[in-house]
């Protein structure tokens, strides 16, 4: 059976979208797998664009979705048409565009908005018992979304006990504020919650080299389609 699982990207780039890297891999170990990726975005403006190169802001606009497609070879769904019914699972890449353009947990930590679609679609997924994997800032976005649901749902970004660039512990309590329960993991392990089916990794919320977090997607990518087949 080829399982369908929607990829939410959230542009193209760490600073204002996606995780290149994240996104890239989430793609590959589910072609591994033998599933079917299904690349959705919200079609939005994003926050505002970076240049990667300096780190400044840019005086232009971009749309999420439009650079969503950039990893996606062009094949990226409009969110607001996707249902939870024509999926099997859910990942969720980082980078900023997680937390500037699915949510503003950015600039409002926990107290920012979500956007609707993004809550939607993983509140579907959610009720319907299906899984979620998040990716590096991906945890906060399900945290975000589920907070008014009581599911106290396991979720990590990452650990205090190992190098970070990030505040991994107030990120952490953030997500507990919503309602969930943040767990410390390094970027060589998952945290697996089996009661709301919910596989969330560090990524590069730690220190990391490309191939420890090539390790780390596939990791939890595998165990996405270990839980479907368990179904």
């Amino acid at each position: 059976m080829s399982y369908k699982i929607g990829v939410l990207l959230s542009g193209n780039g760490v600073y204002d979208g996606a995780e290149i890297h994240e996104s890239v891999f989430t793609l590959l170990a589910i072609d591994e797998n033998r599933g079917e990726a299904v690349c959705m975005a919200p079609d939005i403006d994003q926050h505002h664009v970076v240049n990667h190169l300096t780190g400044e802001e840019m005086d232009e606009k971009r749309n999420v979705m439009v650079e969503a497609a950039r990893i996606a070879r062009g094949a990226v769904s409009d969110l607001a048409e996707v249902k939870a019914d024509e999926l099997d699972a859910l990942v969720i890449p980082g980078g900023f565009g997680a937390a500037k353009n699915l949510t503003k947990w950015a600039f409002s930590g926990p107290d920012g908005e979500i956007n609707s679609d993004v809550k939607r679609i993983i509140t579907e997924v959610a009720k319907a018992k299906k899984p979620i994997v998040g990716l590096c800032m991906g945890p906060t976005v399900i945290a975000k979304a589920l907070e008014d649901a009581g599911l106290n749902e396991h979720l990590t970004v990452g650990t205090t006990e190992e190098a970070s660039p990030y505040e991994i512990s107030a990120i952490s309590a953030g997500m507990e504020k919503t309602g969930a329960v943040a767990e410390m993991r390094t970027v060589k392990e998952i945290a697996v919650d089996k009661e709301n089916r919910i596989i969330t990794a560090p990524c590069y919320m730690m220190e990391a080299s490309i191939t420890e977090i090539r390790e780390n997607i596939k990791q939890a990518i595998d165990q996405l389609f270990e839980m479907l087949e368990s179904e």
